[in-house]
C-alpha cells in the first residue's frame, strides 16, 4: 500500500503535455500567445527578488517598500494624466465657444 499509493498517483497523473493536449484549441492559441508575456515577468520577478535580497533588510519589507514607491508614483502620474485631461477638455471647451460665435 505505502509503495503501490504514490506509484498508481503518478501513473493517473497526467503530464503538462497531456494537460495542453485536452484544452480546446481557442486556450490552446491563447496559452501560446501569452507563454513569453508570462515568462517575461516570471524573470522580472526574480530579478527584482534577487535585487531585493542584496538589501540587509528582509525581502518582503523591501517589497513592501518598493509597493508603496510604486503607488506613489501611480497616483501621482495618474493625477497628471486627469489634469492634462481636464485642461484639453478645456480648451476644447473653449474652442467649441469660440466657433458658435
Amino acid at each position: 500500500m505505502c509503495i503501490g499509493g504514490p506509484a498508481l498517483i503518478y501513473y493517473v497523473t497526467p503530464t503538462e503535455e497531456e494537460l495542453f493536449l485536452r484544452y480546446n484549441p481557442e486556450l490552446q492559441r491563447r496559452s501560446l500567445e501569452r507563454r513569453k508575456e508570462k515568462q517575461e515577468d516570471f524573470d522580472n520577478f526574480v530579478n527584482k527578488l534577487k535585487e531585493y535580497s542584496k538589501s540587509d533588510k528582509p525581502v518582503w519589507t523591501v517589497w513592501e517598500e518598493e509597493a508603496e514607491k510604486r503607488r506613489q508614483l501611480g497616483i501621482t502620474a495618474e493625477l497628471d494624466r486627469r489634469r492634462a485631461t481636464a485642461a484639453e477638455a478645456e480648451k476644447l471647451k473653449e474652442e467649441m465657444k469660440n466657433s458658435l460665435r
